[in-house]
């Protein structure tokens, strides 16, 4: 180390002086460039942090959302007695604003309300109506919009989904208390027994052990369950005899319930002329009259019913007589082309005139006590050929079936629905275990 040291000064001391000073100078140049990044790095970190400002005066952040809406909304529920002008006075908004709505093309389909609708009601920052929603029903919604100085309005109608469900059950003392017990409403037990209802006698002809099954419609919308449509198909046996019928919408459009062979289930004529009955007095030749006390052909049925009961045309005719007589009271005779005649007596009041064409089911009167009888009741006749027959056990002439040209389309479009009728059925009648309401809670689950 020292000869080291020894051999630098002998090299440095024959270097002329003012080399020596120029050597110094060039290392301290090169020492401060190897220093320089170092330390500029540190200024600039020093010059990137923030100047911290005060909390007080820095602007409040406003998230996304806290925007406040375009719209403000308020909703408004008619309810009995309400007209257009109450909704929108409890909506703050004035008998201008009420003017300029329902004078606009389509506010005249505002006239008509019905408790129970919904009126939402979209104002601006400045309270003037942008927008009108008429909520009609879940389905259906009316909504007016303000273009420029008037509102349009567009109809919005949202289709439901539809699944079928399978129910079942077994008569025990009626048809509707064995519906409400296999979990049917109202509407498909009565819509079950019109299908039936020419071949078989719901009030009569009834047994314990009868059994009845059903494809049906259900109309769910966002997976909420709104109604329940049509019947698809069904079944019902009664007395050992298995009734089918399914339901199809032929060429023209009409719908109608049909035999797996393209037979109609409806016949030309309703078996019984009224829903709510009890026969209170059958057809019978050498009946002992009521009043008169004297043997007279009873030539018909009485149907005893409330006063007041709807009674039906029992098919497709022309009225050919309705007025009133001591002896029938207030009456109407409907001829049914040249073969039939039904006869309507002891009404309360007509709903037909002489002259007037009616179609079946259709409301021809109600049911009273005039003329001679001695309580509310209808009489009802009916002639083939002038002749009467009882109107219990007359055959009935068949509605016209599934023209020969159109039977394929018809096999076509129903056979799926009854053999998804058979399979429930047959799933049913095999299960080792489980209840009928199990059963149908799986039908339903699986659609």
């Amino acid at each position: 180390m020292h000869k080291t040291v020894r051999f630098m000064q002998s090299i440095l001391k024959d270097f002329p002086r003012h080399h020596l000073i120029m050597a110094t100078a060039v290392g301290c140049c090169l020492l401060a460039l190897a220093l320089y990044p170092v330390s500029n790095a540190e200024a600039n970190r020093q010059v990137a942090e923030p100047i911290a400002i005060p909390a007080a005066t820095q602007p409040p952040a406003t998230p996304a959302e806290e925007v406040e809406p375009a719209l403000k909304w308020t909703e408004q529920r008619v309810s009995s007695g309400d007209s257009l002008s109450t909704l929108f006075t409890r909506a703050e908004l004035t008998a201008a604003d009420v003017y300029e709505v329902s004078s606009s093309p389509d506010g005249k389909l505002l006239r008509n309300l019905y408790p129970g609708e919904l009126f939402r009601f979209g104002l601006d920052r400045s309270g003037q109506l942008q927008e009108l929603h008429h909520v009609q029903s879940k389905l259906v919604s009316r909504v007016f919009t303000l273009d420029g100085e008037s509102y349009s309005s567009e109809q919005l109608v949202l289709k439901p989904d539809t699944l079928l469900n399978y129910r079942e059950g077994v008569i025990k003392d009626s048809l509707y208390m064995s519906g409400l017990e296999a979990n049917l409403p109202d509407k498909l037990i009565m819509e079950l027994a019109n299908i039936f209802a020419w071949d078989i006698d719901f009030v009569f002809d009834i047994r314990g052990g009868d059994s009845f099954s059903l494809l049906f419609e259900e109309h769910f919308l966002e997976g909420e369950k709104l109604s329940v449509g049509n019947i698809i198909a069904a079944t019902f046996t009664n007395r050992g005899k298995t009734f089918q019928a399914v339901r199809y919408t032929n060429g023209q459009g009409a719908t109608n319930y049909y035999t797996p062979e393209g037979l109609s289930m409806r016949k030309a004529f309703l078996r019984t002329p009224l829903d709510i009955f009890r026969i209170s007095s059958g057809f019978n030749l050498k009946r002992k009259h009521p009043i008169h006390k004297k043997v007279k052909a009873h030539r018909g049925v009485d149907y005893a019913a409330p006063r007041g009961t709807p009674v039906y045309s029992a098919g497709d005719g022309k009225v050919i007589a309705a007025g009133y007589s001591k002896a029938n009271g207030n009456f109407v005779f409907v001829q049914h082309g040249q073969t039939y005649i039904t006869k309507y007596l002891h009404l309360n009041n007509k709903k037909v005139r002489k002259g007037q064409s009616v179609r079946q089911r259709q409301l021809i009167g109600t049911v009273g006590s005039t003329g001679y009888a001695t309580g509310p009741h209808l009489h009802y006749e009916f002639l083939v050929n002038g002749v009467h027959r009882n109107p219990r056990t007359v055959k009935l002439p068949q509605a016209n079936p599934i023209p020969k040209a159109e039977l394929v389309a018809f096999q076509t479009a129903t056979q799926p629905m009854l053999t998804q009728l058979a399979e429930y059925g047959g799933a049913s009648t095999f299960a080792t275990s489980g209840s009928a309401a199990d059963m149908n809670a799986g039908a339903a689950s699986a659609n």
